[in-house]
């Protein structure tokens, strides 16, 4: 039976991992490294801004080890979502690294960048024709939204990545993706199954965090066959379980049985994960159902201001007792005081009561102490 294995160092580019790990799973001779770079977690900002979330050398530390274990082996090394949130900006950040490497290293591989970056007028005119559609329970797009975002990028799915694998890229910088599209490329191009070959990638995209102990910042190896797939943990301290698997295929979704993708989604009713020896986990049944029509995400981020924090304990407990009240009181004060300034917000994020869940928190008594957090948003600095 034929297998290809995809070896995953790091949940996020730049996150680290520890060499043994990585050493354990090139000892397996995968045919592809691959690495999502990119995250939503941290909030718009970055996208907007077109910075990085991650430290510049903490990724090229990172970028080190898997050019030259890439290129020593002469496989592939994909990145996703480079610099973290794949606009231009981020790739190119992420590209100037690349660059610093190879010429430390004196090597010139071929090298193919992709960008995911969406024209301003081509999306204005998309919508107009009725082809934009909100994703999921938020506003519809307008016009003015396009035109005030700073960055505008899609998440790519496998064709562009597969397109640079037929030219025989060695390193493969892409922009914003589909975070399994990286690990799925190359099973696809070879005949794999699409299903599991996404699959595989939804879970290897967050390396170790799929393990037990879990850990973004460790490595994962997946072993993809013509059936089924297995995923192994390569640190001794941590192990695939059938548990530790299933629980992360539910990650960041809201539907446990769809999990929806450029060109189609994952159906898992009959998706099965049985325990083997040795710490691994196997995977089948997974099917993929195509949609009507090929979809792609768009993200964009605009200015909305400039944000000033300040951060207060509460360990008075009649103050405790009556936290929502005092909250309410001084945002009135705040009205009040400064009328002038129409457009303004303050929120303040009471930890140790409901500062995580907000309105959703099932348990909102308050602790013996409280940590506020108090957030101004304004049009200047100065003002908030």
């Amino acid at each position: 039976m034929r297998e290809l294995r995809i070896l995953s160092p790091t949940a996020i580019l730049g996150y680290g991992f520890p060499l043994a790990s990585f050493q354990a799973g090139l000892d397996r001779q995968p045919h592809v490294i691959a690495v999502d770079a990119g995250s939503t977690d941290p909030g718009p900002y970055y996208l907007g801004s077109g910075e990085s979330f991650t430290q510049r050398s903490a990724v090229k530390r990172d970028l080190r080890y898997l050019i030259e274990a890439a290129l020593q082996r002469k496989i592939p090394l994909i990145i996703g979502s480079a610099g973290g949130s794949g606009a231009k900006a981020h790739v190119d950040w992420n590209l100037a690294i690349v660059h610093e490497i190879l010429r430390e290293l004196k090597l010139q591989p071929n090298l193919a960048v992709i960008y995911s970056d969406i024209d301003r007028d081509f999306l204005i005119q998309e919508l107009r024709n009725g082809r934009v559609e909100p994703l999921g329970p938020v506003a519809q797009l307008t016009e003015d939204d396009i035109l005030a975002a700073t960055n505008l990028v899609a998440q790519m799915g496998l064709e562009p990545i597969m397109k640079a694998l037929e030219g025989d890229a060695e390193i493969i910088l892409a922009g914003r993706a589909y975070d399994p599209t990286v690990f799925a490329a190359l099973p696809v191009l070879k005949g794999y199954d699409l299903a599991l070959a996404l699959h595989m990638g939804k879970i290897l995209e967050c390396a170790a965090i799929a393990a037990n102990p879990g850990s973004g910042s460790d490595c994962l190896i997946g072993y993809l066959q013509e059936d089924s797939f297995i995923l192994e943990a390569l640190n001794p301290e941590r192990e695939c379980t059938s548990l530790s698997v299933a629980a992360h295929t539910l990650y960041e979704k809201s539907n446990p049985y769809s999990l929806p993708g450029p060109g189609g989604s994952l159906d898992l009713h009959q998706t099965t994960f049985e325990q083997l020896p040795g710490g691994r986990v196997k995977v089948a049944g997974t099917r993929f159902v195509p949609t009507d029509g090929y979809y792609l995400k768009v993200e964009g981020a605009s200015l909305i201001g400039y944000r000033t924090i300040s951060i207060a304990g509460v360990r008075d407990p009649i103050m405790i007792s009556q936290i929502d009240h005092v909250i309410a009181r001084v945002k009135e004060r705040v009205s009040d005081n400064f009328q002038d300034l129409k457009d303004y917000q303050l929120h303040v994020h009471c930890y140790g009561k409901n500062g995580v869940m907000g309105l959703l928190e099932p348990h909102p008594e308050p602790a013996h102490e409280l940590g506020l957090v108090i957030e101004a948003v304004a049009k200047t600095q100065e003002t908030a």
